[in-house]
């Protein structure tokens, strides 16, 4: 079943409000490298190191790579393990949500592979036309 038939018109106007707690979890997925994590985590056998992660995301910083799994974590869409050792590892892994989560996710990152030359060709169409005025100038 279609999950808007079960949503009232109200319900589905009321996630475009401000104050709707979706545009929360909207905002943490919307993230390009919460995109990304959740997607390389789905598709690993197993969790993933910190270290595993970030020379796997080519372009990520420490700080952001930190920032983007707390989030996450704190969000539940990421479990984080410590194991006890000397230096201590730490393991990432999709939580049940996050597997939901990452279905979304990679789905929006095979699209953007799967259309990416459509799209630049788009955008050179674009950048090509001729400079329009502005109407509201």
């Amino acid at each position: 079943m279609d999950t808007d038939s079960r949503r009232s018109p109200a319900d589905l106007l009321a996630a475009y409000r401000r104050s709707c707690p979706s545009r929360t979890v909207v905002e943490v997925l919307a993230n390009k490298w919460s995109l990304y994590v959740l997607a390389a985590l789905r598709r690993s056998p197993g969790p993933l190191r910190f270290s595993q992660l970030r020379r796997l995301l080519d372009g990520v910083t420490q700080k952001m790579l930190t920032q983007t799994l707390r989030a996450l974590e704190r969000d539940g869409l990421v479990a984080r393990t410590v194991y006890p050792t000397v230096p201590p590892r730490v393991e990432y892994s999709l939580t049940d949500l996050g597997h939901a989560a990452g279905e979304l996710t990679t789905a929006i990152a095979d699209w953007a592979v799967d259309h990416a030359s459509r799209v630049h060709a788009a955008r050179a169409a674009f950048d090509a036309r001729p400079e329009e005025p502005d109407p509201l100038q």
